[in-house]
Formats: structure tokens, sequence, C-alpha cells
């Protein structure tokens, strides 16, 4: 190779790389795993359906509703305490 052929391919390189760099730090962010979250929604504030009575989101009537959710990190769930308990990843009566 000459020394213009390898300034050549030096260059090349260095633009590829510039190019896919530039590319991941325009990548959108990944959302972090959701997991539905059962009686830890205040009155209102539930993602949807809660149970007999309502119809879709901020439609609970009551705070900490068993049967109500609202989406949480993944494996964050089980350790939100509320004055009524935990939160469960099952509907409560």
């Amino acid at each position: 190779m000459t020394n213009a052929t390898m300034g050549a391919a030096s260059a090349a390189i260095a633009l590829a790389l510039l190019a896919g760099s530039a590319q991941a730090a325009n990548a959108p962010a990944k959302k972090p795993a959701m997991e539905k979250c059962y009686g830890v929604s205040k009155a209102g504030k539930n993602e949807c359906k809660a149970g007999p009575g309502t119809s879709c989101a901020g439609t609970s009537t009551r705070d900490y509703q068993g049967n109500a959710w609202t989406l949480v990190k993944a494996g964050t769930c089980l350790k939100i305490k509320t004055p009524k308990g935990h939160g469960t990843l099952e509907p409560q009566a």
C-alpha cells in the first residue's frame, strides 16, 4: 500500500467510526421494562380499568384500591410500601 492509499483508508475508517458514534448518540434511550402494580395507586390515579364500577384510567374510587393498578419499573412493585401494605402483581379484593 502506498502512503496515499494508507491515508485514504485511515480517513475512511475514521469517518466510519465517527458516523457510528454519532448514530449511537442520537439513538433513543431504551425504555425500562414495566409491570402492573396493584394496590399502590391513589384514588383517581390508576392506569386503566380497576375492576367493577370503573372504566379506565383515573377511575379508581379510593386510595390503594386492591384492583387498581399503575405501571412501575419492573422488579419494584413488591418493594412499594403503602399504608395498606405492599404492592402486588395480582389484583386484590
